[in-house]
């Protein structure tokens, strides 16, 4: 394997580790601030509800309060006693003992005079309040609360008026607007709140902190359609709010609470904070961890991967002693027919240097022939014994440019006499002028070898069981639409099981006898054709044939 696969692998394993370790690690995060933020958020809204609610709730008390202060009076005194003023003084004392939120009161008959009054302002007393707006409203209403506003007095005021039992006259009392100021300022939380009451016009009734003027529009949302409590969330520019709205009873206003978003999330955001601090700190555990531990596996990986390699040398070179072994037999032989041929020769020669003058000897002709088959055949032998050596040397891999049919020649003259000693024909179709390739002719020649080797004892077994004659096919061929060139090797033995298809290639795996074979033949030849770049098939057909075919390519 190369460095630059190992950098892949390498990459890999981190992403794989990183991905099954990081992606639980966020979604669980995300998930429990997510459900967090849900369940902070809605107990936030559910606060600020309350808080409208007992605010609303208050200033219902007041009015209720101050509303029964009035009925009562109007119910349990006539006109004539009322109007009155001494009587009508007393009853004002009394009833400033309880509370100090009235101003003035006033007794109003049915046209709309005022017939008695007590409070600061006498010159109010014979006014005529027949047009104004509130003094239908009482008559139809019995109780009328008006919005607050200036009149004589020339500060921020507002009145509760009540009929008389018989609907025929009105009592009517100013009440101090400071008063609903100080309940409504108790909702106010954190810098930024602000709490407030609109009309149905979204009119501001009474000073907010932040909001607007009295008497002015609230820059915030319109809740003066307002009918049932409400809390939403609004932005206003970079302010973003939570906003509680609640209509007071017997009147026309609208309570408003306004709470800054920021404010009321921070223990939110702290918790934000502090579980983002734990997650970095998480994925650099993490990411440290798988670092380390893959650094460590690689490290490994490449301890085995060469200890692998040694150990594939060592094996190759002894199945290249034990194929050498077994040609033996054959490479004694080819040596020596060329060295009998050379001893023949030689003698033949010194018979006919018997004469002396040899330059005009009528056997000049056949002292050239057999000094040219002298030559011939020791030079046979040289390629005999390189051949053999070249085998049987352990050889560094290289790169080269490499003519397959001049290896698989090569190869297969080394078998030639096992070949024919087990009477197996082997038939070469090899395509013309095929491209070199680069590899490793060495390694190549292993490959063809060992697959040649297991084509002859197959071919012969067959031949041996049926009594026909074996066969051996080696093609060659150009496949220009893949641009690769094709090795195949077939023979006529008995085939290859289907179970046993898929396990040929294992180390220890043989198909042979016990004693006949060590089965790392076909597993050496694998590894180095996948070295080379290229790749293996077999195809096998039980009592017919059995075709090994090699893939290299061009490039």
């Amino acid at each position: 394997m190369e460095e630059k696969d190992y950098k892949k692998l390498w990459w890999k394993i981190v992403v794989a580790i990183l991905s099954f370790s990081l992606i639980p690690l966020f979604a669980l995060g995300i998930a429990i601030y997510y459900q967090f933020s849900v369940s902070y958020t809605a107990k936030v809204v559910e606060d600020l509800k309350t808080l409208v609610e007992n605010r609303r709730s208050a200033i219902d008390l007041f009015f209720d309060e101050r509303v029964s202060q009035l009925v009562t009076l109007a119910h349990t005194h006539t006109l004539e006693q009322l109007s009155d003023e001494r009587h009508l003084t007393t009853m004002f004392n009394t009833m400033q003992t309880r509370s100090k939120s009235f101003i003035d009161i006033g007794i109003i008959d049915r046209k709309g005079n005022q017939v008695a009054y007590v409070g600061p302002y006498p010159e109010l007393k014979g006014v005529n309040y027949r047009k104004e707006d509130w003094f239908q409203s009482v008559l139809y209403k019995g109780v009328y609360i008006s919005d607050v506003f200036m009149g004589f007095r020339k500060f921020p005021h507002f009145i509760i008026a009540v009929t008389s039992r018989d609907n025929d006259w009105i009592l009517r009392a100013t009440i101090n607007s400071d008063i609903i100021d100080n309940i409504v300022r108790a909702a106010q939380m954190g810098r930024k709140g602000d709490a407030f009451i609109i009309n149905k016009r979204n009119i501001i009734q009474t000073a907010p902190r932040f909001s607007g003027q009295l008497f002015g529009r609230p820059r915030t949302p319109d809740f003066s359609k307002t009918v049932e409590p409400l809390v939403e969330e609004a932005a206003q520019g970079s302010e973003h709010s939570f906003f509680g709205a609640s209509e007071i009873n017997n009147t026309r206003w609208i309570l408003v609470v306004k709470e800054e978003f920021g404010e009321q999330l921070t223990p939110l955001l702290k918790a934000r904070y502090v579980a983002l601090a734990l997650c970095l700190t998480g994925i650099l555990i993490i990411v440290l961890g798988t670092l380390l531990t893959t650094g460590s596996m690689m490290k490994e990986l490449l301890r085995v991967e060469r200890e692998k390699a040694i150990c594939d040398d060592i094996v190759i070179q002894s199945s290249k002693m034990a194929a050498l072994g077994k040609m033996a037999a054959g490479v004694a032989h080819e040596i020596n027919n060329p060295l009998a041929v050379i001893e023949e020769k030689a003698g033949w020669i010194r018979d006919l240097l018997i004469p002396e003058d040899i330059a005009h000897d009528k056997n000049l002709k056949e002292f050239d022939d057999a000094a040219r088959n002298i030559e011939l055949h020791v030079q046979r032998a040289k390629k005999v014994i390189h051949r053999l050596l070249g085998f049987a040397r352990r050889m560094e891999p290289v790169r080269e440019r490499v003519d397959v049919n001049t290896t698989l020649n090569d190869t297969v003259d080394l078998l030639g006499n096992e070949s024919k000693y087990r009477n197996i024909d082997i038939e070469m179709d090899l395509q013309p002028e095929l491209p070199k390739i680069m590899s490793d002719s060495s390694q190549l020649q292993q490959v063809f070898l060992n697959i040649i080797n297991n084509a002859i004892d197959a071919a012969g077994s067959a031949a041996d069981a049926d009594r026909k004659e074996g066969k051996i096919l080696i093609r060659t061929a150009l496949l220009s639409n893949s641009n690769e060139i094709l090795i195949e090797i077939s023979d006529n033995g008995p085939g290859i099981p289907k179970e046993h298809i898929n396990k040929i290639f294992d180390p220890f795996f043989s198909t042979k006898k016990i004693g006949n074979g060590t089965g790392l033949g076909l597993s050496i030849v694998y590894s180095i054709v996948e070295k080379l770049g290229g790749r293996i098939t077999v195809t096998s057909e039980i009592g017919k044939e059995t075709a090994f075919t090699i893939y290299f390519p061009m490039k």
